[in-house]
């Protein structure tokens, strides 16, 4: 039977039923591709010959090198157009809720590398993964590399983003924003159609080295000693952003944070911030956030208010730093972690957009290569989900702090103009 073919409609049937849908086929996602491809490095890496292993190092060279292009044009491409946009925005009503949303991803950033800091290197003890530092030292080599050298510098394109950015906001709106917007579109396509669907062939090629290497089990007792304390940090942030949220609006803050579980439970299964908004309006608006500032909060903070990606990639960049023996720089990644709030402001919607993002900070402050850079993609995709539930529960706390002082000065709807463009993940 070909349950595709249309069907007769009965005339006398009620117009309020409309036909089944056929059902949607079940969508081998971002996540279920990159933990195969980790299981399949390991396997494979076990017997494969060398002969055949150097094919995806070879790739994988090739990959990084494009990779390491493309990350100053991300940068431009993606962080002047989010400056603009904010510029452009609804007033003081915006500024104070990006401020707010800043201060709530940095605080955070803060939280997760004073615990990092203290806890990872007794957790961690002497593990060493010696090939991320130098990738030369793989016994792996390939069979030829091909230089990508990129247009300029990632501290150059931040610098020209945010002049860029900043000058957009005070000049009319034009022709140079519209372009910037285009090439906002472009750089999220390019990642969308060639980097997210390579991305598991080149962690498979990661593993694959790793196993055959001998260093595997310290990657992944890495990981999982890793993820079990980002876990754990992102229950205190939450706790943390609902005791203030509670003050603000005089209400039982484990009460708030309950009525918010519907949308962290949808977050997890969409890994999606702004696919989630629908629902974290409704939330907030339950809790007692007026439907004029939830309306415009909760969907602004989706773009904006990345605190639980920020917290992610804090945490793996410590523990990718420790077991690769880099030295730990407080100054250096303080900044990271100031320079990582803003970077997540343009975080392009896609799965694994914050760190794809991130990645010009990792290498530009903190110096990571691209093989470090790729464990962390792997490492920041494996919990995605739970970073993005911690981003878009955070929201409705930041919608009750701004209830709190907006009191009494904010009636009516916030009309969709009044939004920049929301591109959050």
């Amino acid at each position: 039977m070909n349950t595709s073919a249309d069907t007769a409609v009965d005339p006398g049937a009620a117009p309020c039923a409309p036909p089944a849908a056929a059902p949607r086929r079940k969508r081998f996602g971002l996540l279920s591709r990159i933990l195969l491809a980790i299981v399949l490095g390991i396997l494979l890496g076990l017997v494969m010959p060398e002969a055949i292993a150097r094919v995806f190092t070879t790739f994988n060279g090739v990959f990084s090198g494009f990779l390491g292009f493309l990350i100053p044009l991300i940068i431009v491409g993606l962080v002047t157009p989010a400056i603009a946009e904010l510029g452009h925005g609804a007033g003081k009503m915006l500024a104070a809720t990006a401020g707010i949303a800043y201060l709530s991803t940095a605080l955070c950033g803060m939280f997760a590398l004073a615990f990092s800091l203290l806890l990872l290197p007794r957790m961690l003890g002497d593990a060493r993964i010696d090939t991320l530092a130098n990738p030369a030292d793989s016994s792996i080599a390939p069979y030829f590399e091909l230089q990508i050298p990129p247009v300029f510098e990632v501290m150059t394109a931040l610098v020209l983003a945010f002049c860029l950015g900043i000058g957009l906001t005070l000049v009319t709106k034009g022709a140079l924003q519209e372009s910037f917007v285009q090439l906002r579109t472009i750089i999220v396509r390019i990642i969308e159609a060639i980097i997210i669907p390579l991305l598991p062939l080149y962690i498979f090629g990661m593993f694959l080295g790793l196993t055959m290497n001998g260093q595997i089990w310290t990657v992944i007792g890495t990981f999982l000693t890793v993820i079990l304390l980002v876990l754990a940090m992102t229950v205190v942030v939450l706790l943390a952003q609902y005791a203030v949220a509670g003050w603000a609006m005089g209400r039982n803050p484990l009460r708030m944070l309950w009525t918010m579980l519907p949308a962290y439970a949808t977050a997890l299964g969409t890994s999606s911030s702004a696919a989630t908004i629908p629902v974290t309006t409704a939330c907030a608006k339950r809790n007692g956030v007026p439907d004029a500032i939830a309306d415009f909060v909760v969907p602004l903070c989706a773009t904006i208010h990345l605190s639980g990606s920020t917290l992610k990639i804090t945490t793996f960049a410590v523990a990718i730093m420790i077991v690769t023996g880099t030295p730990l720089n407080v100054g250096a990644l303080v900044g990271f972690v100031l320079m990582l709030g803003v970077v997540m402001i343009a975080a392009p919607g896609v799965p694994g957009g914050a760190i794809m993002a991130a990645a010009g900070v990792l290498t530009s402050i903190l110096g990571f290569g691209e093989a470090a850079v790729g464990l962390m993609i792997a490492a920041y995709i494996a919990i995605d989900s739970f970073g993005t539930a911690t981003n878009v529960t955070g929201d409705g706390a930041i919608a009750a702090l701004m209830t709190r002082f907006s009191k009494g000065r904010v009636s009516g709807d916030l009309t969709t103009q009044d939004h920049p463009q929301l591109h959050g993940v």
